[in-house]
């Protein structure tokens, strides 16, 4: 493992995501250290980033979740200081993170999402007209990772309620027609597309708690889905993934509908990477362990 060099694993950061981001880094972290790499823990909101050269480190893994550290910010800083990262460069990461910019890159590309419409703070709504609209719907801030912010809503208080928390994360909101139906998930590994996952939860949708704070969560590797549904999904969400200009690494999610239907919801470039996360899981049903997981990874930067 010594082509490796002296590795930083980037974690923690300022984002809403933070407590998310120091588990996925110190699981990295472990994997690489048990495969022999040398490699040490770098959280950027505690120590400065040019301490990276002080410390002669030759290549970082991004374990950072949502702003600062999934928008491109990180990965330009890097770029600056000619540093190998894994996972995608700077435009596939602010891309892959602004909701808005993602839906309208999926309609040009004529691929399925939700019929949608963007609500932005300073600019006022009218909650009633949204649901006359589109019916029950789903808030989402436009740049939140983690289902942070997000809610549903089926009539106008609800909507108001939902709008004025997603606007504590972000000045630019996503209301999306409401979509019922099971929810799935595409992990994505150099150029490849792992088995699906389906994700069942109690809770009305996939959110926060759903993701990290309850055990009723059920998940389904690969999912219960014809080959054919399952190979439909895999194309569409590699399509996705590459419309975006993300690489390397991540994760991209959908739903489908009643009648089979399936929506793109969004594209994540650093999901979660504990040993309970999705990339994992899909990565464990190909017969790829965690370790090898991590060090397929960062292979990528050589």
């Amino acid at each position: 493992m010594s082509r490796f060099g002296k590795v930083a694993v980037l974690l923690g950061g300022s984002s809403a995501e933070r407590e998310v981001s120091l588990k996925s880094g110190e699981a990295v972290l472990n994997a690489l250290l048990q495969a022999g790499v040398d490699a040490l823990a770098f959280d950027p909101a505690e120590r400065d980033l040019w301490e990276l050269k002080n410390l002669a480190i030759e290549r970082v893994f991004i374990a950072l979740h949502g702003r600062g550290g999934e928008d491109g910010t990180i990965q330009g800083a890097l770029e600056y200081m000619g540093i190998p990262y894994t996972g995608s460069g700077v435009l596939g990461s602010a891309l892959a993170m602004d909701k808005v910019r993602c839906k309208r890159l999926f309609q040009s590309a004529k691929l399925s999402t939700a019929a949608y419409t963007v609500i932005d703070a300073n600019t006022g709504f009218d909650a009633q007209s949204i649901i006359n609209e589109f019916g029950k719907v789903m808030v989402k801030p436009s740049h939140e990772g983690s289902s942070i912010g997000m809610a549903q809503a089926s009539n106008a208080q609800e909507l108001n309620v939902a709008l004025t928390h997603a606007f504590k994360f972000d000045d630019q909101v996503l209301v999306e027609q409401w979509i019922t139906g099971p929810e799935f998930t595409v992990a994505m590994l150099g150029g490849e597309a792992l088995p699906v996952i389906e994700m069942k939860t109690p809770r009305g949708f996939y959110d926060y708690e759903a993701k990290y704070q309850v055990n009723s969560t059920q998940y389904f590797c690969p999912a219960d889905i014809s080959n054919a549904y399952a190979s439909q999904l895999q194309v569409m969400s590699k399509h996705a993934f590459e419309l975006v200009g993300a690489k390397g690494w991540g994760r991209v999610d959908a739903m489908q509908d009643d009648n089979g239907q399936f929506y793109l919801l969004e594209v994540n470039t650093v999901p979660g990477m504990t040993q309970k996360s999705l990339v994992p899981m899909a990565a464990k049903a190909q017969g790829i362990s965690f370790e090898q997981l991590v060090v397929r990874i960062l292979e990528q930067t050589l």
